[in-house]
């Protein structure tokens, strides 16, 4: 098949995706979004003969806009611009979770810095504060005081960009300083590992340990449930523990809330913890998405 990958800048992950694709004999077609323009209605002559798209960009908005164009030049394409905006924006994300019955964590939005500390002053000390896109753990803020929900809320509203504007609080998971990241492929769970920190961010990118996780069934029908919510796909599927209780040393918890779902996945620590060859798993999930011409929005 012919792999078109649109990207920005080629990490770890690409180079492992590019590896296996190159072991296969498959054609790729690299695209530099940076440098491509895309017209509305004659497509660039790098989606000539594609079987597939895949979408690997950094930037939200341009993962968002060039995986549309895609979608218009009648290119299947993983993952779709539908899921990337479901998924890129918090608020989207939390609404489609909520709408499908997919336990997440208690949510306000506000427009204004009073109305958000009324919500920050509902949840209690400590909740936490977002931003409405981005990444990697950044500009995320445990709030626990007033004080310093005012001092932040005030910085915020100062800053330029109208996104700082949307005031995303959200309600403290108490969890057991770790969560738990699982690739999956249209609800299929090709991997699972746990991000253990003793800070509260469990972020591989900050720092956090990582560790193979084996998932009950439980975290499997909320898995499912999740990619379903957000229009399938190749999809990263964060999960924590909740109501957790520890005694003699041993802990245990209740139930799982799913915080988030995201749609460019990272997998290089993920195969670098698991007996998986997840690079393979994925490819053998596009092999078959390319045969069937399959929207990815569409779950199989």
């Amino acid at each position: 098949m012919k792999v078109g990958i649109l990207y920005s800048r080629i990490r770890r992950d690409e180079k492992l995706l590019l590896s296996e694709l190159r072991e296969r004999d498959h054609e790729i077609e690299k695209i530099d979004v940076r440098k491509q323009q895309f017209n509305i209605s004659e497509a660039p002559e790098a989606f000539d003969d594609l079987d597939i798209v895949v979408d690997r960009c950094l930037a939200t908005s341009r993962s968002v806009y060039a995986t549309k164009f895609a979608k218009a030049y009648g290119v299947p394409v993983v993952n779709g611009p539908d899921v990337a905006d479901t998924c890129a924006d918090k608020v989207n994300n939390s609404l489609a979770l909520e709408a499908a019955g997919v336990p997440t964590p208690d949510t306000d939005v506000a427009f204004t810095k009073d109305a958000a500390l009324e919500s920050i002053e509902k949840f209690g000390y400590p909740c936490v504060l977002k931003p409405v896109v981005g990444s990697w753990g950044r500009l995320m803020a445990k709030i626990d005081s007033r004080s310093a929900a005012e001092a932040i809320l005030e910085h915020k509203e100062t800053l330029g960009h109208y996104e700082h504007k949307i005031f995303y609080v959200q309600e403290f998971v108490e969890k057991p300083g770790r969560d738990i990241r699982v690739l999956a492929t249209d609800g299929e769970p090709v991997a699972a590992m746990v991000r253990s920190s003793d800070h509260w961010l469990t972020n591989a990118a900050k720092g956090a340990e990582t560790d193979t996780f084996e998932l009950d069934d439980r975290a499997l029908e909320l898995v499912e449930k999740a990619s379903e919510a957000v229009g399938g796909g190749l999809l990263g599927i964060d999960l924590m523990e909740t109501g957790v209780s520890q005694s003699d040393g041993e802990w245990s918890f209740e139930d799982y809330t799913v915080h988030e779902v995201n749609h460019t996945v990272e997998f290089k620590a993920l195969n670098e913890v698991t007996d998986i060859d997840v690079p393979a798993a994925v490819v053998d999930w596009l092999e078959q998405r390319a045969a069937t011409g399959a929207d990815a929005e569409v779950t199989a």
